[in-house]
């Protein structure tokens, strides 16, 4: 009698809250990869997961939240410190090597945290800041953005075109250019007439640049890295369900799933 033998899924843990979203569409993209499993927690308890031992029984981690933020404060949004266990667990995560696959608003997670962001490979600010030493302009993101991204050669991006056409929110952020191999890139002008500033958004004045001279910045839209000894990819598409629906998004998400989890 043959044996059959039934592959176990890859089990992912995806983290999220912190930026609305469309739950259930974003969910559904998950549901229609086959092979793979994925559980979706909340922020904070996401948090209380992210090391080895709370992570023991997943193969990955996936990235869709944005901790580190309070916008109900008074001058939104306050900075909170990532706990110092999250800290000491998420670098023993990666010193064990679990891959990590960050997506799109996950770039402005724990905004006080450097060591987060050199993993990451960039930072999404939500106000002026001192990063990697030097001063620099809080963000600018715009939403609905048709554009046509452009495909590196990867095992994330097999079976894609070389370019694909998407709509969807970009941002103008700080991206560590230095650390990252470059994966996606975007055919949109990067520069400030382009885009809103996220400082201006926060205080009450949306859709707004005004005093915002901010310089021009990277076309990347996704890349991948070393975080110690993990894999870690990041893809910035991922707004709203417009991404999630698109088969070449499914893919991306897909395939780089796969990759940061060493399948």
């Amino acid at each position: 009698m043959p044996i059959i033998r039934h592959h176990a899924p890859l089990r992912a843990l995806v983290a999220v809250r912190g930026h609305p979203f469309d739950r259930t569409a974003f969910d559904a993209m998950f549901q229609a990869m086959e092979g793979i499993s994925a559980t979706m927690v909340d922020q904070p308890a996401a948090a209380l997961l992210m090391n080895p031992e709370g992570m023991r029984d997943f193969d990955a981690l996936v990235l869709y939240d944005m901790p580190g933020l309070d916008f109900e404060a008074d001058g939104p949004p306050a900075f909170i410190d990532p706990p110092p266990a999250l800290q000491v667990g998420f670098r023993a995560l990666l010193e064990q090597g679990k891959g990590v696959l960050a997506l799109h608003h996950a770039l402005a997670g724990w905004p006080t945290w450097g060591d987060y962001h050199e993993w990451l490979g960039g930072q999404f600010l939500y106000r002026p800041a001192h990063v990697r030493g030097a001063d620099r302009l809080d963000s600018g993101y715009r939403h609905d953005v048709a554009y046509r991204a452009g495909v590196m050669p990867h095992p994330i991006t097999a079976g894609l075109p070389a370019s694909f056409a998407m709509q969807d929110e970009l941002y103008l952020a700080e991206v560590f250019t230095d650390l990252v191999e470059p994966l996606l890139t975007s055919d949109a002008d990067f520069t400030r007439d382009h885009f809103w500033s996220a400082d201006l958004a926060v205080r009450g004045r949306m859709f707004c640049r005004d005093g915002w001279d901010h310089p021009p910045g990277s076309s990347l839209i996704g890349w991948t890295k070393m975080a110690i000894n993990s894999r870690l990819a990041y893809l910035q598409p991922g707004d709203g369900a417009a991404a999630y629906d698109d088969p070449h998004y499914r893919r991306l998400v897909e395939n780089a799933l796969r990759w940061v989890a060493g399948q």
